[in-house]
């Protein structure tokens, strides 16, 4: 009887859509959200086992490499799509493949990331946890007989639920799902975006606690000069991402060159390589998100901040391109803390009474580096204000993260997950081009009518003069007409021009003539 009961109430369900999207977010935000916080446990747990305190220093060398060598053959032999971050991949399966991700391929990306991460491998879990949450989502949609279109819709929600759970950031886990997986901050499926990030930000206080990821002191601007440093810090954060975007893309291509066969053990380089640092260094091993702690807390040491991201920009660009499994979204914050600290420190050497202590900095550099290497300027902004809860630092935050965004823009055009996909021969939609349609109107191909004429446009197909391209192509397709009258927004019965398919395809640079 109850098993008819639930048959029945799913099959109302799926005659209403719009029930069963608000279920499947709260249902997918739920489920995402004890899969990144299992995630987050078995790491941690892992990562103790295999570093104790007071553990010989040989573990550092011999660890990541075993590590790299188990989880490479893995990924080569079994979960070939769980290689890297899983932001490009998640991406592909949005826009190529209707949100189609395979169990097999997120629970790889789970446990190899796992593997990795405690290991010591420079790299984050916020990428692999996005394309999990994204895999789980599919999964769950298509067995519940959902059509590839709605599939898709959810994927975003799961990335927004994977990273409210991973960063204990909720809204700034929606910005990034529509900034940077869909490239659409107008997004139809906002809704379940939020409504997901908010269900998986709730099961992760629920099992974890309300504890954030950083313990920081209060941000306060001592001068209003401080801006001008916040501004050097800008450039400083653009440069230096730059130089590991390029670092990472340049080595990738490299290691793609070498003969397929070496795939299965390419990772090792990353492993000896952060492996032979972390010996000298132990600060490189792993995310280190401890050492940004004490880091934004003040204690540092100028000249060991720098060394600390100057050997993370490799360990992390070595372990990245040779294969194995993780992000750059962690090591991103890493670098631009120490960044940050650099150069807090010497202005508060050379101007003690005003500007703020080196934590304050390295704050800022956080979301600096965040914004010059993802691209993402809204998501890193929003992302600091919520681990801070502060809103003082947003305006040195927006100086810093645009200086870096923009001088990464202009130094590496492509963005850098955008790049990873070219080099898999994978060309996604950029943000411009699907934002192309909406940037062109209809006044822009309309051909104006030589007098007033009247229409019945409350009953026809018609465009107004400020409406899209992309929408006229749309009302052509669904009512067949290759011409369209546009009318007044004043006097909807007054038309004023019209739009030909030729047009319109004229206005794309399109030479196409299309026959009578």
């Amino acid at each position: 009887m109850l098993i008819e009961k639930l048959r029945g109430s799913l099959d109302r369900l799926r005659r209403n859509e719009d029930q069963l999207v608000l279920v499947l977010s709260l249902v997918i935000g739920a489920l995402v959200g004890l899969v990144v916080v299992a995630f987050i446990l078995l790491t941690g747990r892992l990562s103790a086992r295999m570093y104790p305190a007071g553990g010989a220093g040989w573990r550092r060398i011999l660890v990541p490499v075993l590590g790299s060598l188990s989880t490479g053959y893995l990924l080569w032999r079994y979960f070939p799509n769980a290689r890297g971050s899983g932001i490009p991949q998640t991406k592909a399966a949005i826009f190529i493949n209707d949100g189609r991700i395979l169990f097999r391929t997120a629970m790889g990306k789970f446990f190899c990331c796992s593997a990795s991460l405690a290991s010591g491998i420079a790299l984050g879990r916020e990428g692999p946890s996005v394309h999990v949450g994204a895999g789980i989502t599919s999964v769950v949609a298509r067995n519940m007989g959902l059509s590839p279109k709605q599939v898709k819709a959810l994927v975003p929600a799961g990335c927004a639920a994977a990273l409210a759970a991973a960063f204990n950031t909720p809204i700034a886990a929606i910005l990034f799902s529509l900034e940077e997986i869909l490239g659409d901050l107008h997004a139809t499926v906002l809704g379940s975006v939020v409504l997901s990030a908010a269900t998986s930000w709730m099961v992760l206080h629920l099992v974890l606690g309300d504890d954030p990821l950083f313990h920081v002191s209060g941000y306060h601007l001592v001068n209003p000069a401080e801006f001008g440093v916040y501004a050097v810090l800008g450039v400083i954060g653009g440069l230096g991402s730059v130089c590991f975007v390029k670092l990472l893309l340049n080595l990738r291509e490299w290691f793609m060159g070498l003969p397929k066969w070496t795939a299965w053990f390419q990772p090792v380089a990353g492993g000896l390589t952060v492996g032979v640092l972390g010996y000298f260094v132990p600060e490189v091993l792993g995310v280190g998100y401890n050492y940004v702690e004490k880091v934004l807390n003040g204690n540092i040491v100028v000249k060991l901040v720098v060394l600390f991201a100057v050997l993370k920009i490799v360990a992390t660009a070595v372990c990245y391109a040779s294969g194995n499994a993780g992000g750059i979204f962690g090591p991103s914050l890493f670098i631009g803390a120490m960044m940050g600290a650099a150069v807090g420190g010497v202005a508060h050497a050379i101007f003690p009474n005003s500007t703020a202590d080196a934590g304050a900095y390295a704050l800022v550099g956080m979301g600096t580096a965040f914004a010059g290497v993802v691209r993402t300027p809204l998501t890193s902004v929003m992302m600091i204000f919520e681990i801070t809860r502060d809103y003082t630092i947003i305006v040195p935050l927006m100086i810093s993260n645009m200086i870096a965004f923009f001088i990464s823009k202009k130094l590496q055009p492509e963005p850098i997950y955008e790049a990873l996909s070219h080099q898999e021969g994978i060309h996604l939609p950029t943000a411009e081009t699907r934002a192309l349609g909406e940037k062109m109107h209809v006044q822009d191909a309309m051909r104006p009518v030589t007098a007033e004429t009247h229409s019945s446009a409350d009953t026809e197909p018609h465009l107004h003069p400020d409406q899209s391209l992309s929408l006229a192509l749309q009302r052509m397709g669904a009512s067949g007409l290759t011409v369209l009258p546009v009318v007044s927004r004043a006097n909807v019965n007054q038309t004023i021009g019209t739009v030909s398919l030729e047009d319109i395809l004229t206005a794309y640079g399109v030479a196409k003539h299309i026959e009578p």
